[in-house]
């Protein structure tokens, strides 16, 4: 596979700098400029396309962008080169050396853009930082070309572990490692809703389906108190059930844990629920939202209420309620909920947690919101401490083997980024074959 894309690296960076070199060579012979044109068009737009193991559209474009910066870049000494020959060896005519610097740069220019531009549309992994730097730096000679190199590395890597992925997922198709007896519904935490272009599980939905899961959303609100949000999920629970084989696995991140212990307890879930997987959910509350909720005045906690009601409401939530979600969170609501609802009968119960190793793991706010937890609670997660993860019969504490740790929102996916150590599409896979290996 490598040497194959090497070799076509090769050509098409052959094919560029005769393009891009060729003025004193049309000047000569007029018939080798549909040649230079020829050889211009197929690196610019098959470039990257030749490397037939990347099998998506999305990072097809991210190949064929990140491919034309390497050749960019190389291209850029091949010319120097050639124009310093140029200089040495031919007589000196300023008027022609100019002209192809021109065509030169003109070539060069339009190579870059293409796979800045392509780079920039779909690579996942570049984020916001890193196109921030490279807006910043476009311009300022030097550090331009270490940003430069940094977007090369970031996509290729991207590239190499999306391929990858999408070989091994090919190579097990037919095992459907999740395709599980009952359907699969997650359930979304609080201040989030269930969007089909904007999914709060990021690409986690797509690899579990790529595996063989069925899987449906809680479609409930984003914002009610434990027994409100239970109450609509009860009624979706019942109703997957019954139109898919009578139960359901629930997989829920966070406050949508704490929904689904009470719609199995109080609402009459229990007989339609083979499964409950809690993620990251504060089982015994957070003690840091208690000490905020007493020290924010009453009149500032009603206007941070009411901006968000309304513009939930516009979002697609009926009756959102901003202030009743937030205290169902805190130590001494859960510590109430925790002596009413006993862990379930014929239901299997797990959970899983995970821990930040620095603040600066965590993606704003959670960066920002970690040395307060920690205040308060410990380790965390950057949002819920690591003591409050623990329920059922299993549970799992995530710690990744690089330095970062595992955020509250690296756990649903909710940056979609590759982290290193921990790949957390797989581990849903994996979580959800040990379903389907114990009958659920």
């Amino acid at each position: 596979m490598s040497r194959y894309k090497y070799i076509f690296r090769i050509l098409f960076l052959i094919l560029f700098a005769f393009a891009a070199n060729s003025y004193f060579i049309v000047l000569n012979n007029p018939g080798v400029l549909v040649w230079a044109i020829a050889a211009f068009v197929v690196v610019n737009f098959f470039t990257g396309f030749t490397d037939l193991t990347v099998k998506r559209w999305l990072f097809k474009i991210t190949n064929h962008g990140k491919e034309c910066l390497i050749i960019f870049v190389t291209a850029i000494m091949v010319s120097i080169v050639w124009h310093g020959v140029y200089l040495a060896i031919i007589p000196w005519d300023l008027k022609q050396f100019l002209w192809s610097a021109l065509w030169c740069t003109i070539a060069h220019f339009i190579l870059f853009w293409n796979g800045i531009i392509s780079v920039y549309c779909t690579s996942v992994q570049l984020g916001i930082k890193h196109r921030a730097i490279g807006l910043l730096c476009g311009m300022i000679p030097v550090a331009n070309l270490f940003a430069l190199r940094t977007i090369i590395k970031v996509t290729e890597k991207e590239i190499y572990d999306e391929t990858k992925k999408d070989l091994e997922n090919r190579a097990r198709k037919q095992d459907e490692l999740c395709k599980t007896k009952y359907p699969i519904l997650l359930v979304h935490g609080v201040f989030f809703r269930d969007y089909k272009y904007l999914n709060y599980w990021g690409r986690i939905p797509y690899e579990l389906k790529r595996n063989g899961a069925t899987l449906f959303y809680g479609e409930h609100q984003s914002a009610l108190s434990v027994a409100d949000s239970a109450k609509e999920l009860s009624e979706r629970i019942k109703k997957i059930a019954k139109d898919h084989g009578g139960k359901v696995n629930i997989i829920a991140h966070s406050k949508g844990g704490l929904d689904c212990r009470y719609a199995i307890a109080e609402c009459g879930a229990a007989e339609f629920v083979a499964s409950l997987t809690t993620i990251n959910t504060p089982h015994r509350g957070c003690e840091f939202a208690d000490s905020i909720l007493e020290k924010i005045p009453q009149e500032t906690k009603l206007k941070i209420a009411d901006a968000y009601n309304a513009a939930a409401k516009k979002l697609g939530d009926t009756s959102p309620d901003f202030l009743a979600a937030v205290n169902d969170l805190t130590f001494t609501a859960c510590e109430k909920m925790n002596k009413s609802l006993p862990l379930p009968k014929d239901i299997y119960c797990q959970s899983v947690g995970s821990v930040l190793e620095k603040a600066s793991g965590g993606k704003f706010p959670l960066n920002f919101s970690y040395h307060i937890v920690k205040f308060f609670d410990g380790e965390n997660d950057g949002l819920v401490s690591e003591k409050s993860f623990e329920w059922g019969e299993i549970y799992t504490c995530l710690k990744n083997t690089g330095k970062r740790g595992i955020s509250h929102g690296d756990m649903i996916d909710l940056n979609r980024e590759n982290i290193e150590g921990f790949d957390v599409r797989e581990f849903y896979v994996q979580l959800v074959h040990d379903l389907k290996k114990r009958g659920f």
